[in-house]
């Protein structure tokens, strides 16, 4: 029999962090809840990323997740928006972390190739991937989708990993 699992999936950005929580259990996956931690743009960094820091630690204690999955950031042309959304995703990592949480990290051509079968999808074919896996989910938002197809990502990368571990184990004591 297969645990179930709860997973807290994020997608860092400094004006905007989504956040999705499943639960896995095999192939099963249940909506939890989902939503968007919104930085105040006119506040200074410091204060945006304890702002960051401050909603995941709150839908942490709320929704109890055992594991958390992370979207890895491509850089952009900007070197400065690039070095913000770096420290964003540095308090995106650190939190769970804080809390104890196993925190797996994947890029997003994974993520859309895990959901949607190819890394080139676009936002509208992921979202829609994670409409029908979660029926009756209502997303928060952009964000807060890309926050549940890691969640998903996850659930599925790691259910593999399990299975493969299983039967190595199995094969040793043969």
């Amino acid at each position: 029999m297969t645990s179930a699992r709860r997973i807290l999936g994020l997608d860092p950005g400094l004006q905007r962090t989504g956040w999705g929580v499943i639960v896995a259990e095999g192939n099963r996956l249940i909506h939890i809840a989902n939503g968007v931690i919104a930085t105040d743009a006119k506040a200074p960094t410091s204060v945006r990323l304890n702002q960051i820091y401050g909603g995941i630690e709150a839908v942490i204690v709320a929704h109890a997740p055992e594991e958390a999955a992370v979207e890895e950031t491509f850089l952009n042309r900007n070197p400065g928006t690039t070095l913000k959304l770096g420290l964003a995703r540095g308090v995106v990592l650190l939190t769970p972390a804080r809390a104890g949480l196993a925190v797996a990290e994947y890029a997003a051509k994974e993520v859309k190739k895990s959901l949607v079968g190819y890394g080139s999808a676009d936002k509208a074919q992921v979202a829609g991937m994670v409409a029908r896996l979660l029926p009756g989910v209502q997303f928060a938002n952009e964000d807060a989708a890309d926050a549940l197809a890691v969640a998903i990502c996850h659930a599925h990368a790691s259910h593999i990993a399990n299975r493969w571990a299983a039967a190595a184990a199995a094969g040793e004591r043969t």
